[in-house]
């Protein structure tokens, strides 16, 4: 019957013997209890507390940091007296604790504890060894210290509440290497290893590195027994890796080829490259104290990426897209053979985009480009690669008349007569190869594409070979929007008179058919081509 008694004149009030932020706040109901605490913590928002951080105070007022209580969740988070006769019977004895529910401004808080932590946190140094150009030096291992940011920032929201003065722990960092590995690691192991040139022998090759260069590519790691072991960094082995760069032969992927004008899939090559993760350990103990300075390489084979029987099964038996174009001058013939050559073959599998730029990388006279006719600044000049625009509007127009989707292309400033008007593209790319101006296609049919390009010394031809999924008209518009061109006066010399064409705004509409005939799409794009200049030279007539 007591305990009847009591658990009904308890109900909705706080669990006996709880305190929040140091306020106790047993027995009495929400309501009491949230203004009780309202009226205990306010004013100490503004009273400052005082911070320890080893050993130092700081001052540190709670509403400077925008700091807030959430009252009613205080309160709520003690719950309710519990229902248990022998929990009922101990809560006479006993009772529970707990903080205040607060926010904070973070800003602020994270200013406060930077602060706090000046002259407090020390960045570990782990024990090393450095290189004073060919002296081995040791780095001796130093304790690191850190005030534990998110720690810190509990106990400002909530320890203001309950206590005058609030101690911040600071976390020691202790090295994983001794101070006596890292004299043995520089005298035992980096003395040695950087006594001479070293030779890495490879398939029919042999190559050297250098004690410099082995000073550079050496690297100690602390174990969980607190020595260093080393190893060499082979991205600072570039002139060994370029050494034995002809010994290796990177594998193939299977391409498509075109004889007797069909497709043919050539089928992958497995390759075979050095296994840097065998040789390098290998090379660290032929330089070690007791070693003879002689590495071999170790290889491993390489799979292709693209297998013969994954381009078997992406259907590509037929034309689905062919243009060509021809008129070129001699020297733009060359750019376009060479990037003709670098695409034939390439393959876009369902759902892939092509991008020109990103397919052929850098187009300069490395990879066999010469200096031709191009247009900058609506202007005709010369550079590296010209003549690569004209391959871009024969390869987009294949790509039109397959039903590629277009991912992105521009047309030329002014329109050239050999192109079709608002059905061409150009590119454009930095000196490094970077992308300006790309010609970009996806592939949104459910088989494979491969480009075909067919190069003489009049003509290229791009055919597109797949699946036929759709049909392609093109209608053109008509030309409107007549402009005058320019004049500009150029310097006599090299210069060369032009007398300039009309600039015009026309349209090209693309209508996409299935098989049977019905219409997919229609899409219309407008061009605005602009006059291109009449050339003066000057003190020509």
């Amino acid at each position: 019957m007591l305990y009847g008694l009591d658990l009904a004149l308890t109900a909705g009030e706080v669990p006996r013997g709880t305190s929040v932020g140091g306020v106790a706040l047993g027995g009495l109901t929400s309501a009491v209890a949230e203004q009780t605490l309202r009226e205990a913590l306010t004013p100490r928002l503004s009273r400052p507390v005082q911070i320890v951080v080893d050993g130092r105070e700081t001052a540190f007022v709670p509403n400077s940091a925008g700091i807030t209580v959430d009252f009613a969740a205080s309160v709520t988070q003690a719950g309710t007296p519990p229902a248990n006769p022998w929990a009922r019977f101990t809560s006479l004895f006993s009772g529970e604790s707990f903080p205040v529910v607060a926010q904070g401004d973070d800003q602020a808080l994270t200013t406060t504890i930077d602060k706090l932590r000046t002259g407090v946190d020390r960045v570990l140094v782990e024990g090393n060894v450095r290189f004073d150009g060919l002296t081995p030096v040791p780095v001796l291992p130093q304790e690191g210290r850190r005030l534990d940011t998110a720690t810190s920032r509990h106990a400002l929201l909530t320890g203001w509440a309950s206590a005058e003065r609030i101690e911040l722990p600071v976390e020691t960092v202790r090295p994983k290497a001794t101070a006596e590995s890292a004299r043995a690691a520089a005298e035992q192991v980096a003395g040695p290893a950087v006594s001479g040139p070293a030779t890495v022998r490879g398939d029919g090759r042999e190559s050297t590195v250098s004690a410099s260069d082995i000073a550079e590519a050496l690297t100690f790691t602390p174990s969980e027994d607190g020595k260093l072991v080393p190893s060499l960094d082979k991205a600072k082995l570039r002139e060994l890796a370029e050494q034995l760069a002809p010994t290796e032969k990177p594998s193939q992927d299977a391409r498509m080829t075109f004889e007797g004008d069909r497709p043919q899939v050539v089928p992958a090559k497995e390759g075979r490259v050095v296994d840097w993760d065998k040789t390098l350990p290998a090379l660290i103990k032929a330089i070690s104290k007791d070693g003879n300075r002689v590495a071999v390489a170790e290889y491993r084979n390489t799979q292709a990426q693209v297998t013969a029987d994954e381009i078997a099964k992406l259907g590509i038996r037929e034309v689905v897209g062919e243009f060509t174009t021809g008129g070129f001058a001699r020297d733009s013939g060359v750019n376009i053979r060479v990037v003709a050559e670098k695409v034939d073959g390439a393959i876009v599998e369902p759902g892939s985009t092509f991008s020109l730029n990103d397919y052929t990388g850098p187009r300069g006279r490395a990879q066999g480009y010469v200096e031709a006719g191009v247009i900058e600044e609506g202007v005709p000049a010369r550079a590296v690669g010209g003549g690569i625009s004209q391959f871009a509007t024969t390869l987009y127009n294949a790509s039109y008349f397959a039903g590629m989707t277009d991912a992105g292309h521009k047309e030329h400033s002014f329109h050239i007569s050999r192109y079709p008007a608002a059905r061409e593209a150009t590119v454009f790319q930095n000196p490094d190869g970077s992308s300006v101006i790309d010609l970009r296609f996806k592939n949104d049919a459910p088989t494979g594409v491969a480009i075909q390009t067919i190069w003489t010394n009049s003509s290229i031809t791009v055919r597109l070979w797949g699946t036929k999924h759709v049909t392609v008209e093109s209608i053109p518009g008509p030309k409107h929007g007549y402009t005058s061109p320019p004049t500009v006066t150029k310097s006599a010399g090299s210069c060369r008179t032009a007398k300039g064409k009309s600039g015009f705004t026309t349209s090209d509409t693309r209508v996409i058919r299935d098989l049977s005939g019905a219409e997919i799409s229609r899409s219309t794009r407008t061009v605005r081509y602009e006059p291109e200049p009449a050339i003066v030279c000057s003190g020509s007539d």
